[in-house]
């Protein structure tokens, strides 16, 4: 645009403005346009770029412009000072001679006049929301937006546009001199995508103030676009209408005050020219463009609307492909692709098509036109295909019209009613024209049916019916039916239609030869010779199965020939008939059936009675026998007597008389059976074939027989079938239940299965020589060969044939009141009994409270001689009241021969002369009738000789051992964990800087949890004894719990740190403790930068500087940043630097404070001219104020107030001379021993948690591990509950057969003649009676009835054994004086455990005290840290004036410390006063000493009992022992505490040391002060170690004597 450009140069060269941007703009998006250096033909092409605006003047209109209705006046801003007004008249159109006035929007469009700074628009005065507004008659591409302003341009405008013609607007851009003001919330950039909308000033200043410019460009050059018809990219340039709002007027301010006509005329829009660029948006299918129908008028320069497309495209922008081109998407051309539309490919038979996705996807992107309205009988997406009922000719061309020709298919037996394959391709089996057969159809019209079918039929979806002939019952090859009828060809056993039926008595329908098998039903078994078709089951007769009937169901069973067996034995017999029974030999079969035999003599007869024949037949008879000569029987008569007559139509209806006397067995004519006749009868009958195979195989002889031999199957089979023939079913089994093993038994013979010595087929009876027929067998008869007949006995009892005088069932025994079977003899008791042991001739059964061999003494709780003709009987023991009676406590008694007293002998837990009281361990009430003494429930943790150990009447224990308590000491005392329940309490261990305080009464006694011994830890602290901190904390030594270790995560290694200093594994390059600053020998800033630390070695006192300013440490005489130089005050060449002479430091100091002071006053006169006398104190009174009121708080609010105020008397008491090097020097000594200390009580830790590691894996191995003694003895117990199982039975039997002993052998005694026995017992003279002997008898009693035997003078074991009694209870009385001396010693021990119990809580009183006195020490000190740390933060303040320094200097002098020489004795005083205490220790050893030699003295008397009591004293003294352990434990802790106090006396020292950084002289004074009182410390410390070594000696001289004590025992 020429004009354009013209007013671009003019600005160049006038002012400075924007138009040089906006010229880079438009020339870079001209370079983002596509090139069309070529035509259509090579590739996209585009329509030339021009001003949208040319030839549109009408379709652009202004919602204001001035003059419109009647001339407006309007001033120009230039003119301010010579007011210049002009008129607008826009009524009609611009002319430059008629109508120069008119400002229309027309006139902003570019016409190249020369003129063209007299054309404009302008809007109405004062109207600040103005809209110019472009609609396109079609869609067009914008590019960029000039307007020229003849005005200022607008301080609020924005730009906006549509692409659906005017429906919806979009904004492009926002342009405000005040972007936040004019629209908030509006970003102003920068873009970071092309179409980001921002609000730009750029655009909106006041300067110039006229032919100002707005320059929008739609795609910003600083993006790269890579697809430039992306739908966002499109977005952007696509228009129909183009909208410009001017929303706010750049004014002078004026108008803000002034609101007249006059000022608004001043402020306008005024727009000299506007450039719209853009083209007709054809996506680069044209390169020229026409107007839009109804749009045709022609302007020179106008840009058109409708491109004249190529590439196959249409529509007003190219976006359509044209008619019969849908072969390819449409898409815009793109560089040398034109990306043109694709013709679509229908072989000549439509010129139709229309463009499908998905098929075009199918194939790979290379064709999606689809053809319509396919003509020529044809198909398909291209025509390719013919129509249903037709195909494809396959010698002509695809294009040929009749390329597709009918189909010529049976429609009956074609499938789709005719359709044919429509073209060929043998890759799938398709031949163009050939018929699709139905299943079941066949032939080239598909008109014939398929072998095995016939009927066809359009109905049949298949075509044809199937004959369903089956395979099995028809004959192979060939058509298996008539393809008319449909019958089938059936084999030679096969019936039916469809050959699928067996004929009458075969089944089975198979692959065989003739089709089907016969049923071969057993003749017996079945009922007849039918059977199913399909299993071939025969009907079978009850209790029959199998599928011929061949089979018996369980208990159930076919006879044997010789079932009916009649044994003699159970006959009626005749005279002098004798039944011999006979055993069975165990390894032989017997030869005979039955008990035995029954011995016929000759002319002898036996009558059996027969009532259980099945069947009406001809039977043989069959006699088995054993002759007792070599000579066979001469004859033998057998008579058979019916009960009538034989009925006519019976089998039997033609036998004779004399028949009878014919046969000797009883068995069936097999012959004359059915199953082996064809015809005939009697002895002319005709057998068969299975008649000859019974003969053949001897199945007769075999069952004639008693041994039998094993039956063939044939045999076995046939004599089934006759016993199914004879009894129409089969047999129960009928198994006795208690006789046989199981209801089940043989099917052939029918045989039950037999308990042990159980005989008949039924097993319902016992063999010979058994008897006790039941659920368990018959047990063997086992008379006694030399006590009986024979062997056989009763079958019922069992009893044996006795011979006389012998006794039992297996007359194996005396009579009772004799023994030693054979020989009897008969039995002595005394009279006390009436029957002894058969074997060994021991009384049983003693009477009278007597027991022994032959009842010779008294029971236990009895006294006295029962021996026959003693005179004495036995009497119960008094001990109190009797056996039977309730309350005896007494397993005897005996009389004494002196006294005559009775003498109990007290069971265990009862003590007193009648045994009424309980013992030491035992409580109850003996004295009550059913009372008793029980052993008091303290579970094991009490001393049971102690008398007091628990309340004897309620068993409540009162001295629970072992650390525990409770009622019946059944839990762990306080501080003590484990099993009270195992004497398993064990002391809790607890750190206790780790533990809870509150569970804690000292750093030695913990409270921890009852069953696992756990301590309640502090925060972060983890272990079952609180002694190790948790994973990422340290510092467990402070009391609080383990704080964080808080280690840089950045910068060091990991979150762990050390447990006992808390430094973290840093990254190389970092140091400090948490790895927050640099590493060693650097300083800085470890983010930033760290620096080494640059000191001079020669004047420095450590390496490393400080970390944050780098200012190395020098020593004393040397200063600068590297301490590389003297300082003031010393004189040298450094490093030799010497201090000046002392006069130097006073003149310097004087000189210094003068000076001070001058310029002070100088300052303060300063302030007093300005701010009058208190102004240059304000502040510093001010901070004093606050300082003072914050340490009043303090020393108000601590509690430690009062003893502070005595530091200031212990300054002044301090001497000035001490030496603080000294000082340091017994610090650092004393740092050095606690770090020993610590080190060796944490290896000791560490020692013994590994033995309790140790310790614990033990036990585990003796209880968990396979191979522990507890699973051992798991094993051992459970082989001896087997062992115990196994026996038990073998026991009771046993056990059992005693008792019938005992039984059988009362009233045995009643024959006895004992005067031997008395006069052996009680001294008692053969034949003398009670009255004339004074030894008594056996059965003699005194006048008062008890019984006498022996006495003084007679020599009977009665009087032997009295004395031997009266000897042993002389020397029991022994004993139970020994055992009350070792009570009495058991006293005394206890008593010395008691002082040393007293001795222990003594030691833990001082132990307690030290602690306090620790806790007190620790509390000053913390107070008075807090205190200095307050103090030195007030001086090092540089407001601090002297006033204020001084001030608090005498506030500290006021203030006391508890550690003044007199306070320090009170306090050594009261420990020594506590330890002194323990003097009672001596006392008391003293007089354990005493108890000791009385116990030495009692030892040798006490020897005799010193295994019925050593355990118990061993236990005392073990207890004595532990007391004096445990007091000494005590006073090792009151050790440990003095040695704390010393470690906090020195850290009094080191913080008392730091006061020294105190600038004033006042403050050093103070500090020598508290030296001296420091030395009175020190001594009290001393006293305190020569107290502590009082204290170990007197615990050396306890453990002397606890083994001298030890050693006695």
């Amino acid at each position: 645009s020429p004009r354009a450009g013209g007013r671009r140069g003019r600005e160049r060269v006038g002012r400075p403005g924007p138009a040089p941007r906006g010229r880079r703009a438009l020339c870079s998006a001209a370079a983002q346009e596509p090139e069309y250096s070529y035509g259509c033909a090579e590739g996209s092409c585009y329509p030339a770029t021009g001003d949208l605006l040319i030839g549109r003047a009408a379709r652009l209109s202004a919602s204001s412009t001035c003059g419109l209705r009647q001339p407006e006046p309007y001033c120009i801003v230039s003119h301010l000072q010579d007011k210049k007004c002009f008129i607008c008249d826009s009524e009609d159109p611009f002319h430059d001679t008629l109508n120069p006035d008119s400002h229309r929007i027309e006139n902003v469009v570019t016409t190249f006049a020369p003129n063209r700074l007299k054309l404009w628009w302008q809007s109405e005065n004062g109207l600040e929301n103005v809209t110019i507004q472009l609609n396109l008659e079609a869609e067009f591409h914008f590019t960029h937006l000039i307007m020229t302003f003849k005005t200022f341009r607008p301080a609020a405008m924005l730009i906006e546009r549509s692409s659906d013609f005017g429906k919806t607007w979009q904004v492009y851009r926002y342009f405000a001199y005040d972007c936040e003001s004019s629209f908030p919330g509006i970003s102003t950039g920068p873009m970071k995508k092309v179409d980001d909308i921002i609000c730009d000033s750029r655009y909106s200043d006041i300067e110039p103030s006229t032919e100002g410019e707005v320059i929008y460009r739609v795609l910003d050059p600083a993006f790269r676009i890579e697809d430039p018809y992306s739908p966002r990219i499109q977005n952007l340039l696509k228009i129909t209408n183009l909208r410009v709002k001017f929303i706010k007027l750049h004014t002078l301010g004026d108008n803000l005050l002034d609101s007249r006509m006059e000022i608004r005329e001043k402020y306008y829009y005024a727009i000299y020219d506007m450039v719209v660029r853009g083209n007709c948006f054809c996506y680069g299918h044209a390169s020229e463009c026409a107007p839009v129908d109804g749009f045709n008028e022609e302007v020179e320069g106008m840009v058109h609307g409708h491109c004249m497309c190529r590439h196959n495209t249409k529509g007003l922008n190219c976006e359509q492909c044209l008619d019969f081109y849908h072969d390819l998407p449409w898409r815009p051309a793109e560089g040398r692709n034109s990306n043109a539309c694709k013709k679509c490919n229908c072989n000549g038979h439509s010129s139709q098509c229309h463009f499908d996705m998905a098929v075009y996807m199918t194939t790979g992107n290379t064709s999606g036109g689809v053809c319509d309205d396919c003509q020529h009988n044809t198909v398909g997406r291209n025509c390719e295909q013919c129509k249903p009922f037709y195909f494809q000719h396959p010698e002509r061309d695809l294009r040929d019209p009749d390329v597709c020709e009918p189909c010529n298919c049976d429609p009956a037996g074609s499938q789709n009613g005719g359709i044919c394959d429509r073209y060929t391709d043998f890759s799938t089996g398709l031949i163009a024209g050939q018929c699709r057969c139905k299943l079941f159809v066949e032939g080239e019209r598909c008109d014939l049916c398929k072998e095995g079918f016939y009927g066809l039929s359009a109905d049949d979806p298949a075509g044809c019916q199937s004959c369903e002939c089956n395979p099995l019952g028809t004959h192979p090859g060939g058509n298996p039916c008539d393809s008319e009828t449909g019958n089938c060809y059936c084999k030679r056993l096969v019936t039916g239609k469809q050959c699928n039926h067996c004929l009458p008595e075969h089944w089975g329908l198979s692959n065989d030869m003739d089709g089907c098998r016969p049923c071969d039903c057993d003749q017996g078994g079945a009922l007849n010779n039918n059977c199913s078709s399909q299993s071939g089951q025969c009907e079978c007769r009850p209790h029959m199965f199998g599928r011929q009937c061949n089979q018996v169901e369980p208990g159930y069973y076919f006879i044997s020939l010789d079932h009916y067996i009649y044994e003699a034995e159970e006959a009626s017999l005749g005279p002098v008939i004798n039944i011999i029974e006979r055993q069975y030999t165990p390894d032989r079969t017997p030869s005979w059936t039955g008990i035995g035999f029954v011995r016929v003599p000759e002319g002898a007869y036996l009558e059996f009675y027969i009532d259980n024949i099945p069947y009406s037949m001809e039977y043989d008879i069959l006699v088995r026998y054993e002759p007792q000569l070599p000579d066979q029987w001469e004859k033998a008569v057998i008579s058979i007597s019916r009960p009538g007559k034989i009925p006519t139509g019976s089998r039997c209806g033609n036998t004779v008389p004399d028949d009878d006397n014919q046969v000797l067995v009883l068995m069936p004519y097999c012959k004359s059976l059915d199953i082996f006749t064809v015809g005939g009868s009697g002895e002319d009958v005709v057998t068969n074939s299975a008649w000859e195979t019974f003969q053949r195989y001897r199945c007769l002889e075999n069952s004639r027989s008693v041994v039998k031999t094993p039956m063939t199957d044939v045999c076995k089979n046939i004599i089934f079938s006759i016993s199914a023939l004879l009894h129409e079913t089969a047999l129960s089994c009928q198994c006795d239940p208690q006789g046989s093993l199981s209801s089940v038994c043989d099917p052939s013979g029918g045989q039950c299965q037999c308990r042990p010595n159980v005989v008949g087929r039924q097993c319902d009876r016992c063999a010979p020589g058994t008897f006790g027929f039941g659920p368990s067998g018959c047990r063997p008869c086992e008379c006694h060969a030399r006590g009986s007949y024979n062997a056989f006995c009763d079958a019922e009892t069992g009893q044996c044939h006795c011979f006389p005088g012998v006794y039992g069932r297996q007359c194996d025994r005396c009579l009772p009141g004799f023994w030693g079977f054979p020989s009897c003899q008969p039995c002595h008791c005394n009279g006390h009994a009436d029957d002894c042991s058969p074997f060994t001739g021991e009384c049983l059964s003693c009477r009278d409270h007597t027991s022994g061999h032959n009842c010779e003494r008294c029971q236990a709780g009895y006294y006295g001689d029962p021996v026959l003709g003693s005179g004495d009987h036995c009497r119960p023991c008094p001990c109190p009241d009797g056996p039977k009676s309730g309350r005896q406590f007494a397993s005897g008694c005996y009389q004494d021969p002196v006294t005559l007293q009775v003498v109990c002998v007290c069971s265990a837990g009862y003590i007193g002369s009648r045994c009424d009281e309980c013992a030491s361990g035992f409580f109850g009430s003996p004295d009550e009738v059913g009372g008793a003494c029980q052993p008091c429930q303290c579970n094991n943790n009490i001393d049971t000789t102690d008398p007091e150990a628990c309340d004897k009447k309620t068993g409540t224990c009162m001295k629970c051992l072992y650390h525990t308590e409770g009622e019946n000491c059944h839990v762990c005392k306080q501080g003590y964990y484990g099993s009270a329940l195992q004497q398993d309490c064990r002391k809790c261990v607890c750190n206790y800087l780790g533990t809870i305080h509150d569970d804690c009464e000292g750093s030695e006694s913990c409270r921890c949890e009852a069953a696992t011994g756990q301590c309640r830890c502090l925060p972060n602290v983890v272990g079952q004894t609180c002694d190790r901190c948790a994973p990422h904390t340290w510092r467990l030594a402070s009391g609080a719990g383990c704080e964080q270790c808080g280690c840089d995560p950045a910068r060091s290694l990991g979150p762990a740190c050390n447990e006992f200093t808390g430094q973290c594994q840093c990254m190389p390059g970092f140091g400090g403790r948490t790895c927050r600053e640099c590493q060693e020998l650097f300083w800085g800033d470890p983010g930033v930068e760290c620096r080494a630390c640059d000191c001079n070695p020669h004047g420095i006192q450590t390496p490393q500087c400080d970390r944050a300013t780098g200012q190395c440490i020098c020593n004393e005489g040397v200063e600068g940043p590297r301490c590389d130089k003297c300082s003031r005050g010393y004189s040298g060449f450094f490093p030799n630097c010497m201090p000046c002479h002392q006069c130097f430091a006073l003149w310097d100091v004087i000189i210094s404070e003068l000076s001070n002071r001058t310029q002070q006053f100088l300052d303060r006169a300063n302030d007093l001219k300005i701010t009058g006398v208190t102004g240059p104190y304000q502040q510093t009174l001010n901070t004093l104020e606050e300082k003072l009121t914050e340490i009043k708080t303090i020393i108000t609010q601590n509690p430690a107030a009062e003893p502070l105020k005595n530091i200031g008397n212990l300054f002044e008491e301090a001497d000035t001379d001490t030496d603080l090097s000294m000082l340091e020097t017994d610090a650092k000594s004393l740092d050095h021993q606690l770090h020993l200390i610590s080190a060796g009580a944490l290896d000791s830790i560490t020692k013994y948690f590994q033995m309790s590691l140790e310790a614990e894996e033990r036990v585990n191995a003796s209880t968990v591990h396979p191979d522990s003694p507890v699973e051992l003895s798991a094993q051992m117990r459970q082989e001896v509950e087997d062992l115990i199982n196994e026996k038990e039975a073998q026991f009771k039997a046993k056990q059992e057969e005693q008792s019938r002993l005992l039984d059988e052998l009362a009233g045995k005694l009643q024959s006895l003649d004992l005067s031997e026995v008395a006069e052996k017992t009680c001294g008692t003279p053969m034949g003398a009676s009670c009255a004339e002997s004074e030894c008594g008898g056996l059965n003699c009693r005194t006048d008062d009835g008890k019984k006498k035997c022996g006495g003084p003078g007679c020599s009977g074991l009665m009087t032997v054994a009295h004395n031997a009694w009266q000897k042993a209870m002389d020397f029991d009385r022994d004993i139970l004086s020994a055992l009350a001396e070792v009570e009495q010693l058991s006293r005394m021990v206890s008593e010395a455990k008691q002082r040393a119990d007293e001795a222990k809580q003594n030691a833990q009183a001082v132990l307690l005290k030290t602690n306090a006195t620790k806790e007190q020490v620790d509390k000053s000190n913390e107070d008075l840290r807090n205190l200095i740390k307050q103090i030195r933060d007030f001086l090092m303040q540089d407001s601090a004036d002297l006033d204020s320094i001084e001030a608090v200097a005498n506030e500290v002098l006021n203030m006391e410390m508890p550690s003044t020489p007199q306070q320090l004795q009170a306090l050594t005083e009261d420990i020594r006063e506590r330890v002194e205490s323990l003097s009672d220790v001596e006392a008391i050893l003293q007089q354990s000493a005493g108890d000791i030699a009385r116990a030495e003295m009692l030892l040798e008397e006490a020897k005799k009992a010193r295994y019925a009591t050593l355990f118990y004293v061993k236990v005392t003294a073990d207890m004595v022992k532990a007391a004096l352990e445990e007091a000494e434990k005590a006073q090792n802790a009151a050790e440990k505490a003095i040695k704390q106090a010393d470690k906090d006396i020195k850290g009094t020292q080191d913080l008392l040391t730091s006061v020294t950084v105190f600038p004033l002289p006042l403050l050093t004074d103070l500090e020598n002060t508290y030296e001296n009182n420091q030395k009175v410390l020190e001594d009290k410390a001393k006293q305190l170690v020569e107290l502590e070594e009082t204290v170990r000696s007197l615990l050396q001289t306890i453990s002397q004597k606890v083994a001298v004590y030890s050693t006695c025992l």
